[in-house]
């Protein structure tokens, strides 16, 4: 008799092992996830900060251009001038750096879009891009501010 039930006891010790396993797994799985979600987000936070800085650079190339006001640009204020193949001559120099900086933006963030204010010699650079299908929340924005 005794030889019986040690036999039952041992697939009940394997049916339990298998089940701890696969929580294990499960668990495994999950953490995968939220590691690739968090690498994305830090992606794309590390994209909107270069891209503040890029358009600082592009300021201070021009500042002529900033304290005349010609970089003010709204969240979702149309662009004078946007060149292309057909009237790249067309555009002045701020012209050209709003209109790659906005195409830099929407190609390298989702639903990426910003904006430029001045306070007096105080610059804001605001980057704001759609979060949503990396599971935060919808819009995320980063804002730079800088003296010129």
């Amino acid at each position: 008799m005794r030889g019986m039930l040690q036999k039952g006891f041992s697939l009940v010790e394997i049916l339990v092992s298998v089940l701890i396993f696969s929580i294990g797994l499960l668990g495994l799985a999950a953490m995968q996830l939220n590691a690739l979600k968090f690498n994305q987000g830090a992606s794309e936070r590390s994209h909107a900060v270069f891209l503040a800085y890029e358009m600082a650079d592009r300021m201070r190339a021009g500042r002529g251009d900033v304290a005349a006001g010609f970089y003010d640009l709204s969240l979702d204020g149309e662009l004078s001038c946007v060149p292309d193949s057909t009237n790249s001559g067309g555009c002045k120099p701020f012209q050209r750096d709003l209109a790659e900086w906005r195409a830099n933006l929407s190609a390298q963030l989702t639903n990426g879009t910003g904006s430029i204010s001045r306070n007096g010699g105080q610059v804001t650079i605001t980057v704001q891009w759609d979060e949503s299908r990396v599971g935060d929340s919808e819009t995320q924005q980063f804002s730079f501010v800088t003296r010129m």
